[in-house]
């Protein structure tokens, strides 16, 4: 079941369309990924659905409530990717203050702020916000976020500028809130984070979603699986005459790509059912296949090419 329902969310600046035309769905306890260039809208589309900009078009929803309204606010933590403190309080004192703007009972948010400060092993919580770590301020911010323990977190880049052992501790803590069962719309520039947590992403490049689904998804969209295939000789002659010739085995079914690496011949395929005919067409020759490597783009690769085109999936100059 969605808890989280986007319809055509749109944002303009004037001339300037900020997001245009977004449309997903997140269910209950899914990390839902965004990603895309500086610029790419994920920010602005964040901000609309915690109920800080007002969209130009379209709807959203979450947990059953418009953005902005006070019954979402109590079901939504929002972590923006800069999120100054009141520094002459200490975390304690500065998440007491959140919890009782929501109306948590003292003694439940006396507890769930240890309980929390505990998980995210922060020390110091007496010390006054402005003379502790970059690192520390960032866990008492997802602290804060947490402190009405809502349904639906949005971290818009939550480990931005952090050492990476604090940037590895935040994304394991992150995805223990999953296995609580939150629900989390996730923002990362650090792609093997994004890769490694999310459920599903969605792609977003010049203000639109051009790409949204599971990795595997997107991989398929964006050149998939790739099969490579070394061998002692070039197999792709036999393969083109096997392919021609009538009442032959049809070999593989795209051009196979050919290139010579340290001595061998490597040929690229992108379906399994194709490495068979090639070792059985280099056998043929003579040859003997020596490796086969398969090989899957990463979200960084798809995130590359994807960003290298336009709007219109033109390549950019």
């Amino acid at each position: 079941m969605a808890i989280l329902e986007v319809d055509g969310l749109r944002k303009e600046y004037g001339d300037f369309v900020a997001v245009e035309g977004s449309t997903f769905s997140i269910g209950r306890g899914e990390v839902f990924g965004v990603v895309g260039p500086n610029g790419a809208g994920k920010t602005t589309t964040l901000k609309m659905l915690a109920g800080l900009i007002e969209p130009s078009g379209g709807s959203a929803t979450v947990a059953g409530y418009a953005p902005g309204e006070p019954a979402m606010q109590r079901q939504l933590g929002f972590l923006p990717e800069e999120s100054p403190l009141y520094e002459e309080m200490t975390a304690v004192d500065y998440l007491t203050f959140f919890a009782d703007l929501y109306d948590v009972p003292s003694d439940v948010a006396r507890e769930r702020i240890h309980r929390t400060l505990d998980r995210l092993d922060l020390e110091h919580r007496d010390r006054r916000l402005g003379n502790v770590s970059k690192g520390m301020k960032r866990k008492v911010a997802i602290a804060r976020a947490l402190v009405n323990d809502p349904d639906v977190l949005i971290f818009d880049e939550p480990a931005s500028g952090l050492d990476p052992l604090t940037t590895n501790y935040i994304i394991e803590f992150t995805r223990e809130l999953s296995d609580e069962g939150k629900t989390i719309v996730f923002s990362a520039h650090n792609l093997f984070h994004v890769e490694s947590i999310c459920d599903r992403i969605a792609v977003m490049n010049d203000g639109r979603i051009v790409a949204r689904g599971t990795l595997e998804e997107i991989r398929d969209a964006h050149g998939g699986t790739e099969y490579h295939v070394y061998a002692t000789v070039d197999a792709s002659a036999a393969l083109d005459a096997g392919r021609d010739a009538v009442g032959s085995r049809s070999g593989p079914s795209r051009s196979v790509a050919v290139s010579r690496e340290n001595g061998r011949v490597r040929h690229v395929v992108p379906e399994m059912a194709d490495v068979e005919a090639i070792r059985e067409a280099v056998e043929a020759n003579g040859g003997r296949v020596t490796d086969i490597r398969t090989e899957t783009p990463s979200l960084e690769d798809i995130f590359l090419e994807i960003a290298s085109d336009g709007p219109d999936g033109e390549a950019k100059a």
